[in-house]
């Protein structure tokens, strides 16, 4: 990608999006309405050289001044409040719904012990998000009143002078490709839910009746020392897992060797899968036979296994394909 696609792009990811692509059209052409004929890379530099910083120049198409902290170090500091704040609310989301599921007793009803570890997960995660913001920004405000000098051009995250070799150290991502902060934060949610949830699973899985406490767990779904038994290949799941969200963040968008991990992923947790519930042992009869008697139901293990990892299956390559076509558009 080219010095002056990067450096509108550069400019326009500040802007609103309503506004991104007429003033990226309108800065493409007077760009090369400065440059002369048969520009050569040093002419583009030049140019851009005059036009300054991204972030400063981006300030100028907005409707209301960047001076929450200064012109200086603006740009660094909303960077990193869009880098830190996501990523601590999601540890403190995921640290308590994970800690709520594992100490829950299995007593009281199920539904509102549910909502109430959601609800003190999302409590704990706006708390995060306010104390990493908060200090954050006490943090530049005193950055900034110790700065001596009296230059007011923005400072790159490298916290130095910006200039036109610094767009070479910038990806070019197309939206069709980018990874966005809420599908990492779905995957490492759910992460965290189901392998809570599998140390945990003869204490929320199974079938509940109405009793004078409301609805409370009668007969488990699954045996849980068969499912304890298979700890080490569930961590190694969940690593894997983890893994992968950290490297589609570090990516920020989809390529082939992501499209290539991503599908080890789903290599590795099916076949987990398979190994974990082909031993039939780690399912309660019990909970089958309620179902025989109540409904006159009759199952067969082997079937719903099947059944179980087909729809597994099929989820899986559904993914890699949406990885695929996102990773060649």
């Amino acid at each position: 990608m080219n010095l002056i696609e990067l450096y509108v792009q550069e400019v326009i990811r500040r802007l609103p999006e309503s506004q991104q692509e007429d003033i990226g059209l309108e800065l493409r052409s007077t760009i090369e309405d400065m440059l002369p004929e048969g520009y050569e890379e040093e002419d583009v530099k030049t140019v851009l050289s005059e036009l300054g910083h991204p972030a400063k120049l981006a300030s100028g198409y907005l409707d209301k001044p960047m001076h929450l902290i200064g012109p200086r170090f603006f740009d660094v500091y909303v960077s990193l409040l869009k880098l830190i704040i996501p990523l601590a609310m999601i540890i403190s989301f995921c640290v308590v719904t994970f800690v709520g599921i594992l100490s829950y007793s299995g007593e009281g009803e199920i539904f509102p012990v549910i909502f109430g570890m959601i609800g003190e997960g999302v409590w704990n995660s706006l708390s995060a998000g306010v104390q990493t913001f908060f200090w954050i920004t006490v943090t530049f405000a005193m950055v900034e009143r110790y700065d001596s000098s009296n230059n007011t051009n923005p400072i790159t995250s490298k916290w130095k002078e910006w200039t036109p070799d610094d767009l070479k150290d910038v990806p070019y991502i197309p939206k069709r490709k980018a990874i966005g902060k809420i599908e990492l934060l779905g995957s490492l949610i759910w992460t965290v839910i189901w392998v809570a949830g599998y140390f945990n699973a003869n204490k929320l899985l199974g079938i509940y009746e109405k009793g004078e406490e409301g609805l409370t767990l009668v007969t488990p779904l699954f045996n849980q020392s068969q499912l304890i038994s298979f700890w080490a290949l569930v961590i190694v799941v969940m690593m894997v897992e983890v893994g992968l969200v950290a490297y589609k963040w570090r990516l920020g968008h989809w390529t082939m060797k992501l499209v290539i991990a991503n599908a080890i992923v789903h290599a590795v947790s099916l076949a987990v899968f398979i190994l974990v519930f082909h031993n039939l042992a780690v399912f309660n009869p019990a909970f089958f036979h309620y179902f025989e008697e109540m409904f006159g139901l009759t199952y067969q293990l082997n079937m719903i296994f099947r059944l179980a990892v087909l729809i597994f299956l099929i989820s899986s390559i559904a993914d890699i394909y949406q990885g695929i076509k996102k990773a060649r558009s």
